[in-house]
């Protein structure tokens, strides 16, 4: 991890973190987290994580069972290549890696329908362009890498702290039946629905996500 504690809030590779080694995938992203935990000192915490965050989350499970207190994993994946067909997995990966060759501004707005409904507002679009277009392309394309070869099935079985699985029902993203799977196979796990919302739920629906995220970690904390 870097040394710069300024930097030690973002992960590798985004904001002000420095890019991670080419062969970094999701156990050294875990594995990193946990340092990150450990410098922090912090006993046993809620892991919250959203799409590729919830994956991170996942494997952190998988590598360092004893710390997450509560897992809480909104529009999440087992891996990309454990949730989705070996073809869509290989087709969102070229696709990205082919679009980071080019400036953001060239492809981000392509991505919009998959990440929020027709439903959001102008302004609500605007930020998630912005902030996609402070990509940075070396960092993108390890985590890219790390989630397209992710399968972590495996581990879900093996979850015994609490989960809290939130999914919206317009998610073309990571669409609700991955969801369904997830709370299927783990097994102290509540699915909660968030009716009319897209892929990023912790923007489009932050008031209800924020509202099902504090009552599950007032009931087991």
């Amino acid at each position: 991890m870097p040394q710069n504690t300024h930097w030690q809030r973002d992960a590798p590779g985004a904001g002000r973190s420095s890019d991670p080694p080419a062969d970094f995938r999701m156990p050294q992203y875990a594995d990193c987290l946990a340092r990150f935990i450990a410098a922090l000192s912090l006993d046993r915490p809620h892991i919250v994580g959203l799409s590729w965050g919830a994956a991170l989350a996942i494997q952190l499970y998988g590598r360092h069972p004893a710390i997450p207190r509560t897992l809480v994993l909104a529009g999440a994946y087992a891996g990309w290549a454990g949730s989705l067909p070996a073809e869509a997995v290989d087709q969102r990966l070229r696709r990205l890696l082919d679009e980071l060759e080019r400036p953001p501004a060239e492809w981000a707005r392509a991505y919009l329908p998959g990440l929020l409904t027709e439903a959001a507002p102008k302004e609500m679009a605007d930020s998630v362009l912005a902030l996609m277009r402070d990509a940075r392309p070396a960092g993108s394309r390890v985590m890219l890498h790390a989630m397209a070869e992710a399968d972590l099935r495996d581990i879900l079985p093996r979850i015994e702290t609490p989960a809290l699985l939130l999914d919206g029902d317009a998610d073309v993203r990571s669409p609700l039946d991955v969801g369904k799977a997830l709370h299927a196979q783990i097994p102290a796990s509540t699915l909660v629905v968030l009716p009319g919302v897209g892929h990023l739920s912790n923007v489009e629906a932050a008031d209800r996500l924020n509202a099902e995220v504090r009552a599950f970690l007032r009931r087991h904390t």
